[in-house]
């Protein structure tokens, strides 16, 4: 269906016609007139004055079509009726730089293998809403529980280490969660919490946090991201150390075990990946039925039109072709004919 998201700007259509007969132009005043030759002249110069008219009442008729922006609306969508509510919180702390994780055979740091394993349990969440939240010196929501799933992964693709601070906040993480959980009567509830470290920041400690998020009855499901083992080359040669030596799992687990969730140790994207068939066994929610309807914005039609109709303008304007619309070289008076 055929529709126009501004009609009201339509009422704009009329003011190049209220700004011509606003204005006083007189074409013969102050010029020598002779009998017949002026009336002639007049009425050429009226109706190469209406044909200009024309054209550019034309072009605002599409640009102001343009800019109410036609739409075409497809037909109803039904929206999945039972789902999951899940929140995704990511730790950006300086430390998820850490080149220690291995996907597709090549060595990637944590946050890159998080972005690679996490995209892909968002594109298999259909019927699912979906919100992500960022944390590092403080917790921010980047999205808010959604079905739009494309959006939630594209906000993660574009996150960035660093991009909120370089410490830890996961008791601000779940708080923020909990309180996105209250906005919401029926719902699973699900928070899934993927750090490499320990807290180390924030208005609010985890224990306070995972008490909180039990007594409102939000599951955590914690992931301690980071390899055991990592090689890395000095003066005496390669020497293995251990890159997570930061990583808190009592913590973590102590938060999972309060809020009746699990505990998960991620050292490679096999391991990460069980948390996601953990979630697939939880029962979805029934929701009120929704739908929607898509839509497709169709103003660069008559953009290009009004375009157009400028260039035919333009055309107009040129000498070779303006000399179509002048008046011939002979005109007959009623005393005879004048060159």
């Amino acid at each position: 269906m055929l529709t126009i998201a501004w009609p009201w700007l339509l009422v704009l259509l009329p003011l190049p016609l209220i700004f011509w007969r606003a204005q006083s132009v007189n074409v013969d005043g102050g010029r020598l007139q002779l009998p017949g030759i002026s009336q002639t002249r007049q009425s050429i110069t009226t109706a190469n004055t209406r044909q200009s008219r024309k054209r550019y009442w034309l072009m605002w008729c599409l640009l102001v079509l343009a800019i109410a922006r036609p739409q075409w609306l497809g037909n109803p969508i039904e929206l999945p009726s039972k789902g999951r509510d899940l929140m995704v919180a990511v730790d950006l702390s300086g430390s998820m730089q850490i080149e220690d994780m291995i996907v597709n055979g090549k060595t990637v740091d944590r946050f890159t293998l998080i972005q690679h394993v996490v995209s892909d349990f968002i594109e298999r969440r259909k019927g699912d809403r979906i919100g992500l939240i960022l944390f590092a010196d403080h917790a921010y929501l980047q999205a808010p529980l959604t079905q739009d799933r494309r959006s939630v992964a594209q906000f993660l693709k574009e996150a960035q280490i660093g991009l909120v601070g370089k410490q830890t906040a996961i008791g601000e993480a779940i708080a923020l969660a909990v309180k996105r959980f209250d906005k919401i009567d029926e719902s699973n509830r699900v928070l899934i919490l993927l750090t490499d470290g320990s807290n180390n920041t924030g208005n609010i400690e985890p224990e306070q946090a995972a008490q909180i998020a039990a007594n409102r009855k939000v599951t955590v499901y914690t992931v301690g991201v980071g390899a055991d083992v990592m090689e890395r080359r000095t003066l005496f040669g390669r020497e293995r150390v251990n890159p997570s030596m930061d990583l808190d799992e009592n913590q973590l687990k102590h938060i999972a075990n309060v809020t009746n969730g699990r505990y998960f140790r991620a050292r490679n994207s096999q391991e990460l990946d069980q948390i996601y068939q953990e979630i697939d066994k939880l029962e979805p929610v029934s929701r009120d039925q929704l739908s929607y309807r898509p839509q497709s914005d169709l103003f660069y039609w008559p953009l290009a039109l009004a375009l157009l109709t400028s260039l035919w303008i333009a055309l107009g304007q040129l000498p070779l072709f303006a000399a179509r619309r002048v008046s011939p070289s002979v005109v007959t008076t009623p005393q005879g004919k004048i060159k």
